[in-house]
């Protein structure tokens, strides 16, 4: 049994991190912002009630320095899950998105190299840390992204998010090579789909699945591909990394598929229910019409009508990383969706 600390523990990835960590039976310790706020950690508690391990809730605020020393005090290893989650979604990049990913990353790690008690840590990064533009990977020459590449195309005023995403894993690597008595591990999930949880409806995950069945692409969508992975495997991955002691950074991606290929296994998955896309839209229309949907001409130009793939070997050899079948993924959460009348 062991003391962890989990930041961005009530979010769509925290929540099933937390929940396996319990099943485990670790004395789990929540960082929230307010623990008065029942509405977002009440799942957490029901998941509690019937697993051995032992939750607890410490307020701490991500942007606030030694925020987090108290909660980390006796923990071993250290889940930093927090940051914003905005595709488009935003009107400030800074505020909204780099600042919180930055700053939270740096305050939580300057109190873990404050706490002897903590051996590891384990960061919640992303794939598009790794590159930014689909068109990145034939520009380069590369036939897939592996760990060892970097994305090199992001910045604030094109793929914010991105760009957040990337700063943030680059400070927690400035502060890992400080120091020579804990040991970092960073996951670097796809594009996370699967059930939920708790109730998370700022999800982008959720957007993106609504969006498909609510008829808003039903006309068509762009040849964008993007890697997709299990919100279950990612959580597993993070557990699993902690556990083998796996160093380092870890794609974890299950399989890149285009739009309009999502499209079609939902079709296959729901029977033709949903008004899902019906055709792949040519990127000269695109152009014309992409602003409506909050695309400029530059994602445009980079991401339409390129091939995108990941080398996800190390989750699998030294992780042992089982993935989840990708319909199983999307058949459970269009389930859930359903039951929670999110579409019908």
């Amino acid at each position: 049994m062991k003391t962890v600390l989990v930041t961005g523990g009530t979010g769509y990835i925290g929540s099933w991190v937390v929940k396996y960590l319990l099943e485990e039976g670790h004395v789990v310790r929540v960082a929230v912002r307010d623990k008065t706020a029942a509405a977002k950690i009440r799942h957490l508690e029901i998941i509690a009630q019937s697993a051995p391990g032992t939750l607890e809730f410490w307020e701490a605020d991500l942007l606030k320095p030694g925020s987090f020393q108290d909660a980390m005090q006796g923990c071993e290893e250290v889940y930093h899950m927090a940051s914003p989650f905005l595709f488009s979604r935003f009107k400030d990049p800074f505020r909204e998105l780099i600042n919180p990913a930055v700053e939270g990353t740096r305050n939580v790690l300057e109190s873990v190299n404050r706490t002897v008690s903590v051996k590891r840590v384990i960061l919640t990064s992303s794939v598009v840390a790794i590159y930014g533009d689909s068109a990145d990977m034939t520009r380069q020459g590369l036939t897939e992204f592996t760990e060892a590449d970097w994305n090199i195309s992001s910045h604030p005023r094109h793929q914010a998010y991105s760009y957040s995403k990337l700063l943030a894993e680059k400070e927690a690597l400035r502060l890992f090579e400080g120091q020579n008595w804990w040991k970092l591990s960073v996951i670097n999930p796809g594009f996370v789909m699967g059930p939920m949880l708790g109730k998370h409806s700022d999800s982008e995950s959720l957007e993106f699945m609504k969006n498909m069945l609510t008829g808003k692409n039903k006309t068509g969508v762009p040849h964008i591909v993007y890697g997709y992975a299990d919100v279950r495997d990612v959580a597993r991955a993070h557990l699993l990394a902690a556990e083998k002691g796996s160093d380092g950074r870890h794609i974890v991606v299950n399989e890149c598929k285009s739009l309009m290929e999502v499209a079609e296994m939902l079709r296959r998955l729901s029977g033709n229910k949903y008004p899902l896309p019906k055709m792949r839209l040519p990127k000269w229309l695109m152009y014309l019409v992409g602003w409506t949907a909050g695309l400029s001409w530059k994602f445009i130009y980079n991401n339409v009508g390129y091939p995108l793939k990941f080398n996800n070997r190390k989750s699998v050899e030294q992780l042992g990383l089982q993935y989840t079948d990708l319909e199983t993924t999307f058949a459970d959460m269009v389930t859930q969706m359903e039951e929670l009348s999110v579409v019908s």
